[in-house]
Order: structure tokens, then sequence, then C-alpha cells
């Protein structure tokens, strides 16, 4: 508000003392004429009333002469009056209207009635920065489970886009820099409902600063950032950043999860998967031969890494190697070559013939489909890693068939709204990453048996009295109810639900895959996986306490006067 009056008296300064100045002048000098009434007397007008005929007279509403009909003198004034205060009256209003239609006047306005709007939320929320594609793709998830977001963006073609995007709920957007602590302040930073700061821009600077605005003002609020660079990672860790999410090496961990145990990444991008979405096949990355990476960036250094790991050696294409670097390696070695990777010659001297596997790794798409459609015309069998950098783009890559396709904003969008709705999630798929092999194809077997042919509902359970009110009083009467009782069919007590759970919390200390014989307590967190309808039934149980009742004893009381008025008729 402070920013509009500023904006508004520093523009019409000029415009609103020329209008005193002129009115007071004219209405100065008709005090000073002499009138006369009609018995001839001698009159002066009073300023009250000087000004009050200047007041109609400039705003060309025309009353009429008073008190008296006025002397020559008087009308002589009257004229010289009237074009001097039009002239300033049409002065005034140009530069109104053109400060109207300033573009910082505008802005001003907007966040001054978006601050107003977000004062005056009433449910939790999160703040995202950066509506591009990771953006768009965070927010369309969150809304689909009912949580409120916040979103700046710099672009205001992309906060026009917003308003136009079909949503679940409404999402206030703001044109503004985020990297700029007054924008995340009116963005409800310091709210007391905001849930937390999620900085996805295409920007490590701007991320960066974020991280530590959000940090500095609001200590406990949950931060979540994009990061492309490990520098910036290690500068946003020193704030106390608590999740920093790069795609590059996201993607590659992925990738060598499943040269090492396809089931446990087959297992892990089942469970991570958007609700709905079909059961994927299981993927065979070569183990050994010839890798051909094409592309030494970021993400070529990253992938580069995780197959040394493996014991992998792989071949480097790479059209700017000044730029980009080289791997540690004697540089006389066969170990890159340098060029593009879209010509038949270069993956011939690459040894395109002999290789298992390639990863078109640049920062260009049709660089990467080049080098995709090229080398499989050279080889078909050769194990196909596509980079996807753009959205508009995703049908291409689905229609030339590699068989991973690693898009960023994908895997950022995924991860923190995975991070959000269940981070008990993660905790699993760390605790899963440390266990066998054979564990992992036997929890793959338990998953296709729950689900069948989609992937399965996560979700989180904390035996409160908001989301389970009957098992929580029934332990607070000193019950026992045990996680097989939870996962008992409300409708037919001897089946049990198509749920699986994967991992409960107690007192910090986390127990994989808990026995359906482990009793509850309260405050509880239990991480589960199964049918979405079997979910609805489970929440059945958990929230009413005749439907308990029929699991843990066996009886279906009466709790409604209907029912015990038949019952008694019986």
């Amino acid at each position: 508000m402070n920013n509009i009056i500023f904006i508004f008296f520093r523009r019409m300064r000029v415009p609103l003392l020329s209008m005193v100045i002129v009115f007071s002048i004219t209405a100065f000098g008709l005090t000073l004429i002499p009138g006369q009434d009609a018995d001839g007397n001698v009159w002066y007008m009073s300023y009250f009333h000087a000004f009050y005929f200047v007041g109609y007279m400039s705003t060309t509403i025309g009353f009429g002469e008073i008190p008296y009909p006025f002397t020559d003198a008087q009308r002589l004034w009257v004229m010289f009056s009237i074009y001097s205060t039009v002239i300033v009256w049409l002065y005034a209003i140009g530069t109104l209207l053109t400060l109207i239609q300033d573009k910082t006047f505008q802005q001003a306005f907007k966040e001054l009635r978006f601050s107003r709007k977000i004062k005056h939320l009433r449910d939790p929320f999160y703040i995202v920065c950066g509506y591009g594609e990771t953006g768009s793709a965070l927010v369309s998830t969150l809304t689909e489970r009912n949580q409120n977001v916040v979103v700046i963006d710099i672009n205001p073609q992309v906060i026009n886009f917003l308003k136009l995007e079909n949503l679940r709920q409404f999402v206030p957007g703001l044109n503004a820099d985020a990297a700029r602590p007054i924008h995340l302040i009116e963005a409800g930073l310091e709210h007391p409902l905001c849930q937390g700061v999620i900085a996805v821009t295409d920007n490590n600077d701007v991320n960066l600063k974020i991280a530590v605005t959000s940090k500095l003002l609001s200590p406990n609020l949950k931060v979540i950032c994009r990061a492309d660079s490990h520098e910036v990672e290690n500068n946003m860790s020193s704030f106390g950043t608590d999740y920093i999410i790069d795609p590059f090496d996201t993607f590659a961990i992925h990738l060598a999860t499943a040269i090492q145990s396809p089931a446990l990444n087959l297992l892990n991008t089942w469970l991570t998967g958007a609700r709905y979405q079909a059961l994927d096949h299981p993927i065979y990355p070569p183990q050994q031969g010839r890798w051909i990476i094409c592309g030494y960036g970021r993400f070529g250094k990253t992938v580069y890494q995780q197959l040394k790991v493996n014991g992998i050696s792989p071949m480097i294409i790479e059209s700017s190697p000044e730029t980009t670097g080289l791997p540690d390696t004697d540089i006389s070695t066969d170990a890159w070559i340098k060029g593009w990777g879209t010509e038949a010659i270069t993956l011939d001297k690459a040894g395109i013939h002999q290789a298992v596997g390639i990863i078109a790794g640049t920062d260009n798409d049709a660089n990467n489909l080049s080098i995709i459609m090229t080398a499989k015309e050279m080889n078909p069998d050769l194990f196909v890693v596509a980079r996807n950098n753009l959205e508009e783009n995703k049908r291409l890559f689905d229609a030339i068939k590699a068989d991973i396709v690693m898009h960023p904003s994908s895997i950022i969008a995924n991860k923190i709204s995975g991070l959000l709705s269940t981070p008990l999630l993660y905790a699993f798929l760390a605790l899963a990453s440390q266990q066998t092999r054979e564990w992992a194809s036997e929890m793959v077997k338990r998953v296709c048996l729950t689900v069948k042919d989609q992937v399965p509902e996560v979700w989180e359970l904390v035996i409160n009295n908001e989301e389970a009110l009957a098992v929580f009083n029934t332990l607070k009467a000193n019950g026992l109810v045990t996680i097989g009782d939870i996962l008992g069919n409300p409708k037919k007590r001897d089946e049990y639900l198509f749920v699986m759970p994967l991992l409960i919390q107690r007192n910090g200390i986390l127990t994989l895959l808990p026995n359906n014989a482990m009793p509850l307590q309260m405050n509880d967190k239990l991480l589960l996986s199964g049918r979405l309808s079997s979910r609805y039934k489970m929440e059945w149980t958990l929230l009413n306490k005749y439907a308990l009742d029929y699991i843990l004893y066996g009886e279906k009381t009466t709790h409604n006067w209907l029912s015990k008025l038949t019952s008694r008729s019986k």
C-alpha cells in the first residue's frame, strides 16, 4: 500500500499542485472583484462562495451566477478562470490515466491485491517458486491431493497461463521475482499456515536466494529446492535446506539401481508412480559391455560416474570437451571422441556396432532424437537411454521407444510431491536398497498380487484422533488393536483388504514390513500401499467405532434408533 501511495503522489504531485494554485488564484480573484446586487449596491463575494462557484464552473456543471448576476468585470475574470481550470483538469486527468496504465503502478496494485488474498487464506499452503514444466507438474499433483498452493514466477505469461489452468483448486499467482524477500513475504512466507517453500526455477542462483531467505526469515519452514550444481547444493545445505533435489543425480542412481537390481528398480518405480498409472514392465540394462555416452555435461558426468561404480567404462562423445572437461583418465587413451554423436561416422568411431547401450544425454532434444535414430539404424539391439529436456517433445520420445526416458521436470515434480505427501516412502526405499535382490523380487510379487494392473496407492497413517479416531479411543481405553485388525474388511471380518504395510515408525525407530500381529500404539506412523478402494474401506474402520468393533469382536453393534427398534421387534 505504501508503494501505491508513493507512486501516486510522485506522479500526481505537479498536476495536483497546479490545480491547487489555479483554483486558489481564480477563487481569490472573484473575492477581489466588486459585484452589484439588484438595488445597485456593491458587494464582494465571500471566499466560500467563490470556491463553490469555481468548483462547479471548472467541472462544467454550470449552476449559474450566484448570488447575483455578475458584472462585466466578474464575467471577464470567469472567462479566464474557465480556460485555466479546464486546462489544469485535462492535465490532471491525462496524468492520472497515464499513471493507471503505468506498468509499475499496475504491478503495485497486483501485489497489493495478491498479498491481501494470501492474508485471508484459512488452510495450510505451500509456496511454489517457478511455474515452468516442473512447477506446473508439481502444482497439478498437489492440487489433485487437495493441498493448497501459492505460485510466484517472474514471467507474466506464465501467470496468465496459470489462471487458465483447469486445476482442482484455485491457485493464487504473483508475477514477481521470487529471489526478492519482499515478494516471498507477500506470498505468505511469514503466514502462520505456510507449510513450506519449494524453489523449482531454472536458475540455481535464484533457488539459492529463495532457500537462504526462507531459512533466515522462517527457520521452521520446510524448504525444498532444485539444484543442478554440486557447489550450489553445498551452499544450500549450509543454510539448512531440508531437501535438495538434483534431477541428474536422481536419475543416475535410478539407472545404477536398474543395472544392479532390476526388481528393486521396478519396486521403486511402482511405489513412486502417479495414481491410476499402469504397472511398468521390468527393464534389464546390460551389466557388461560397451556403453556410449553422448554429451559430457552435468548429466553425462553423473551417469558416467555411476556406470564406473558398476564396473562399466563408457565411451564419451562430446562436441566441446574444452568447456565440459573430460573424465579423470589419460587424454591420450580412447576414452572419448570429439563430435555430436548425430553422425554415423562419429558413432562408428565410438564402436557403436560392438556397443550394448547408448545414452543420448545432451541438452538439445533434436540432437538426442537424431543420436538415437542413427544409433538404432546401425545397431538395432542397443539399450537406449534418452534425455527429454522439454515436455512438449514427450510424444516424440514416446514414438522413438527408448528403453528409459529421463525427463528432469518429471523427476523433480514426482520426488517433491512424494516428499510432501509420504515422506516415510523415501525412508522405506532407503531401507529397501540395503536388502537382497531376492527380497526385492519377493516384494514385486507381493505388490502384483495386491494391486494387479495399476500402481499401488501409497499413503501414510498416523494413529491419532484425527486420522484414526476409533482406533485411538480403543487404545486410550487400554484396548488392543493390531496392524492386522485395521487391515480387516469392515464388511467381512474374516477377509483382509488389499493393503500391505510397508513401514512403521514408533518413537523415531523404523521397522520394515511390520507383522500383522504387531500391536498398535498411539502416535504410530504407518506407511501403507494397496488399492485405492481398499484405502477408503480402511478409513471407515479407522474412524467408525462400530466398524472397528465388528472386526475386533465379530458383532455388528446397533448404533441408530431405527436399527435398535428393528432388533427389539425380532
